[in-house]
């Protein structure tokens, strides 16, 4: 059952964006689903470069539709005085103002954080980098894979004999939601203090942040992490194992209570669970490719649905290896009535509800904007000097 329809909680909350690629569109397509009024800002000609990234969805490309939607499209050239003087009136109204342009771009333009919010102090203000604002990394172009690289992920990431990149642009989805709950908790802020802020996230620091884990494991484990592929790097058994129909199936042990219950109910190999060689995990992964084919072996014998029967039967998790089309097809996603149909210039699209479920509240899910679909009626209401707040 849909939910019951309620005002959204950024409703009368307008941000303007300069912005472009992933990062910021990301976090700000947050916001727009929250109900927050996202004015884009695009320059002439071609406007966001990543309506040009590929066209995969009916002429449109997949990476604009996925972080664009709900968004009012405005196209300023901020070299012409009479833009630049439309865009500070646009500031003048905006709660939030968020940019991710190449290193100093801001700043040349007269948009730094510090000079904006000293016109007002109730602006919140938030700049997306690559490396940061100090350091020797700071004027370095940033995309997505290079940072990936410079964070270490890509060295961790494929098989033993190659690295190989994620199959998602990581690094600016996590430079994306910190500057997304950043600009939630500075909203939340000024409510009790009346101020604003000045925010800045870097997409280094923010891959950086979830290199935690492999930090902490190289650095007091004192061996490099491998790349295992598919598999668990330190945990066994972990990945995923051929079943008697050729198909494969991940499944996870997380500790020796479970361990034991995939020896005695799955394998029927209760003794198996004593074997010295498998004794805790430390063990079992010391010897995975011994292990995998004990496992492989108990498999033969079965399909890929049977298996997934006896697992589930003795609380071991498991998954399936699903193609993207298989996951749009997830029989989950039916039964959570999570698509929603939205606009777009290619037409009528479907999509994701957004991850965070509320009680009585649906996401906004507004249109994907044609380039400067907007402009007009933006430079009407907004032709005038500012009215006051």
């Amino acid at each position: 059952m849909r939910a019951a329809e309620s005002e959204p909680p950024l409703r009368g909350i307008t941000v303007v964006a300069l912005e472009q690629a992933v990062a910021a569109p990301f976090a700000t397509r947050q916001l727009a689903d929250l109900g927050a009024r996202v004015i884009k800002i695009e320059r002439p000609g071609r406007g966001d470069f990543a309506r040009d990234y590929d066209r995969r969805v009916k002429g449109v490309s997949a990476y604009f539709v996925w972080v664009n939607r709900g968004k009012e499209s405005v196209v300023l050239d901020l070299r012409s005085d009479a833009d630049r003087s439309l865009l500070d009136r646009l500031l003048s109204r905006a709660d939030v103002f968020i940019q991710n342009l190449g290193p100093g771009a801001a700043e040349r333009l007269g948009l730094a954080g510090g000079t904006l919010r000293a016109r007002d102090p109730r602006l919140i203000t938030c700049d997306i980098t690559g490396y940061g604002t100090e350091g020797p990394y700071r004027d370095k172009k940033a995309y997505d894979l290079l940072v990936q690289c410079e964070a270490g992920l890509v060295s961790i990431t494929g098989t033993p004999g190659s690295p190989a990149r994620p199959g998602i642009s990581i690094a600016d989805i996590a430079g994306g939601m910190y500057a997304y709950t950043g600009i939630l908790t500075a909203l939340y802020e000024r409510e009790r203090t009346g101020e604003g802020s000045a925010l800045s996230v870097s997409l280094f620091d923010a891959l950086a942040e979830w290199m935690g884990h492999p930090y902490y494991a190289q650095a007091y484990g004192g061996a490099p992490i491998a790349r295992s592929g598919a598999r668990h790097p330190s945990i066994s058994p972990y990945g995923h194992y051929r079943c008697g129909d050729g198909a494969r199936i991940f499944l996870s042990v997380q500790n020796d209570r479970e361990w034991v219950a995939l020896c005695e109910r799955v394998l029927r190999r209760p003794g198996l669970a004593r074997d010295p060689r498998f004794a805790d995990n430390p063990l079992r992964h010391a010897h995975d490719d011994e292990l995998t084919a004990v496992l492989e072996e108990s498999f033969a014998g079965h399909t890929a649905d049977g298996v997934l029967a006896l697992l589930d039967g003795a609380g071991i998790a498991n998954a399936r290896l699903r193609t993207v089309a298989e996951f749009a097809d997830h029989p989950q996603l039916a039964a959570g009535d999570r698509w929603r149909d939205f606009g777009s210039p290619a037409g009528v699209l479907r999509g994701l509800l957004p991850p965070v479920h509320v009680a009585g509240r649906e996401a906004v899910m507004g249109a994907v904007p044609a380039l400067g679909e907007h402009t007009a009626a933006i430079r009407a209401e907004f032709g005038e000097e500012p009215h006051e707040r």
